[in-house]
């Protein structure tokens, strides 16, 4: 005979709970006919798993029940790598009575006279199990965490198995969404305010969570859970992409917008997320949306100092004068808050190029004064002494050129601004211009600087010659 007990379960499952009592019962069952057998009990962690019965007797073809139960109250289950098991050891005994010392005494003396019948694991299942794993191993995964995972959930109902799933969407735990799915989980699931799993697994971060979710029929209700925004505020137009081919139009609007009135593209400029603005606009999006406080994205991204999302945003709205309700511009809330990186392209490049127009040098020099950018281009690649030289504003372009303007900044045709000058018959700029070495031989990209020999009599050679 290979052995003289029989356990009722190949293992012994502990339904865990934070800081209870926990315990778990299981029975061994006496093969012999006519003999009893002393029975032995050992835990391979006895400082966490206790036996209320260590030794004792079952008489023949009977049987008994133990109970396992963990030593301390815990908050977290006591899981090891391998499982913690108990080791059941047998002896005959052939009198059927003996005192606790004596069994003791003949456990202590191995020989062939003791069986070792079974190796018991211990199995830790319940929600609140399965709860430690996914909180402590989202990302680093125990051994066999599938199999440990189905085991521990064996103990869960669909009401756990659903709380369950939201903490593994939240924590963008992909292997466990995919067992508690498995296990019976609703993926359809919605909270208290309506929200269904996706604008958590978009949180997360991770893609393959929202397209297991998708693929699970997890349904949205675009004004509950505002899936474009959630992504735009992580930078996601992975996500944006796949939830828009999902879903459809019909579900997702891209000019929804949330409690505060605000679009995807506040939230992107909140957050200066340039590639997200730029793809909201592409498919429709509006730059120029006020939200309930009457700010517009620009205003947002002014307030936060995100140059590139300025840019951005004043290539594709025309919103820069917009006061919201407070009646504040975009450049005021970017003064507001010291960026001082901003005050060119918001307000100070506009009064330069409007100052010389008029040729009001002291707006001129104000503006430079406060650091307004004296090369900066406007949408067709002109400086403001691009704009000096075109109207002949020579106070203004005397102005900008001892302040250190390029002198031959050209535009989007290769002309520079001594080009302007001469195209529009301005001889004193002309002069003023290549006096500060603008040069006179330099080409346009459509060829040469005949303008200047068609529109001012003036003998270049001989001018630099005098200038010699």
């Amino acid at each position: 005979m290979d052995r003289l007990v029989k356990p009722d379960s190949k293992e012994v499952e502990l339904f865990f709970y934070k800081g209870q009592k926990c315990s778990s019962t299981f029975k061994l069952t006496n093969l012999m006919h006519t003999m009893s057998v002393a029975v032995s009990l050992t835990t391979s962690n006895p400082s966490i798993f206790s036996l209320n019965k260590p030794l004792s007797i079952i008489s023949p073809l009977s049987s008994s029940s133990y109970t396992l139960q963990l030593s301390h109250f815990s908050d977290q289950p006591p899981l090891t790598s391998p499982a913690d098991v108990i080791v059941v050891r047998t002896t005959m005994l052939p009198t059927g009575k003996a005192r606790h010392d004596d069994l003791r005494r003949i456990f202590s003396k191995p020989g062939p006279h003791v069986f070792r019948d079974a190796v018991l694991p211990i199995s830790l299942v319940g929600p609140h199990v399965a709860d430690f794993l996914i909180s402590h191993h989202s990302n680093n995964p125990l051994p066999e965490s599938c199999n440990l995972y189905k085991k521990v959930l064996s103990g869960c109902d669909k009401t756990h198995l659903t709380k369950l799933l939201k903490l593994a969407v939240e924590l963008g735990n992909v292997d466990s969404v995919a067992v508690l799915i498995d296990a019976g989980a609703d993926a359809s699931f919605n909270d208290s305010n309506g929200k269904s799993l996706i604008p958590f697994a978009i949180r997360s971060g991770n893609f393959n969570v929202v397209k297991l979710l998708v693929d699970s029929c997890c349904r949205i209700k675009n004004s509950v859970d505002l899936v474009l925004h959630e992504a735009a505020a992580i930078n996601r137009i992975d996500f944006m992409k796949f939830l828009i081919e999902s879903f459809g139009d019909n579900e997702i609007d891209i000019n929804s917008v949330d409690s505060n009135g605000r679009n995807p593209i506040h939230v992107a400029a909140i957050q200066g997320h340039v590639e997200v603005i730029d793809f909201c606009v592409s498919i429709g999006g509006n730059p120029n949306y006020m939200d309930n406080k009457g700010w517009t994205p620009l205003h947002y991204a002014s307030s936060q100092g995100h140059l590139k999302s300025v840019e951005c945003l004043l290539e594709c709205s025309n919103v820069k004068k917009v006061r919201n309700k407070d009646g504040k511009t975009a450049f005021l809330l970017a003064k507001e808050n010291g960026h001082s990186h901003l005050y060119d392209i918001l307000h100070w490049g506009d009064e330069l190029v409007r100052g010389v127009k008029l040729d009001d040098v002291h707006r001129v020099k104000k503006c430079i004064e406060e650091g307004a950018a004296l090369n900066r281009k406007d949408q067709n690649g002109w400086t403001p002494l691009h704009w000096a030289a075109f109207k002949g504003r020579i106070k203004s372009l005397k102005v900008l050129l001892e302040h250190g303007a390029e002198v031959d900044a050209i535009d989007g045709d290769g002309y520079t601004p001594l080009h302007s000058a001469a195209h529009c018959g301005h001889l004193q700029g002309v002069l003023l211009l290549i006096a500060y070495g603008s040069q006179v031989n330099l080409k346009s990209f459509e060829g040469s600087l005949e303008c200047v020999e068609k529109h001012v009599s003036l003998d270049y050679n001989n001018l630099y010659q005098e200038k010699a």
